[in-house]
């Protein structure tokens, strides 16, 4: 990040605190909350303590690694908060933000904004290519396998631009994608 190396998780609450200061600013909030930001770098708390494989393959497992490590960051930010001495009122806040209880708040919004805006800006690309390889090796046609990639891949990209408000996506269209991603973005928004 920025030419320095640092782990990935560190990363990601960078770019995440950077996608939320920047989507506060586009809302009219001069100065984010503190649990807003605290959020924003608590989101992926101690993720690698869970890594996706250690949970079986497929999409219910998924749904449950998720949400098991939603929960798990919330509990570990919330606590190391009350550790610090915030009163329990931040702590409640900070945890419906991460556990995505608060959507239909700004705040709650931004955060699922910025979210998506990670994945497109920084995981999109990256992310592609392993769908592409699953499907080829479920055997077939390259043919299939390219086709089977990119309806997974639109799918993905319509679920996340239903969960972004308007801050959102007027963000993404400002983002700088590759011409392919670029034109998955577009078979998205048109079905």
């Amino acid at each position: 990040v920025d030419g320095q190396q640092v782990p990935y998780e560190l990363a990601y609450a960078r770019w995440l605190t950077g996608w939320v200061l920047r989507l506060a600013a586009d809302a009219g909030i001069e100065e984010p909350s503190e649990e807003l930001r605290i959020t924003a770098r608590g989101q992926h708390v101690e993720r690698w303590k869970v890594p996706r494989n250690s949970y079986p393959e497929g999409r219910t497992a998924y749904l449950q690694w998720r949400e098991d490590l939603k929960k798990a960051h919330a509990a570990t930010t919330t606590r190391l908060m009350a550790e610090a001495g915030y009163p329990e009122e931040s702590c409640k806040r900070v945890e419906k933000l991460i556990l995505k209880k608060a959507l239909k708040k700004t705040e709650g919004q931004i955060v699922e904004d910025a979210l998506c805006l990670v994945f497109l800006e920084r995981q999109f690309a990256e992310f592609f290519p392993k769908l592409l390889e699953q499907a080829a090796a479920a055997g077939g046609d390259p043919a299939a396998a390219q086709a089977e990639a990119d309806a997974k891949m639109v799918d993905i990209l319509q679920k996340s631009w239903k969960k972004m408000g308007p801050l959102g996506r007027a963000a993404a269209g400002k983002l700088p994608l590759g011409e392919r991603e670029a034109a998955l973005v577009g078979r998205a928004l048109a079905g």
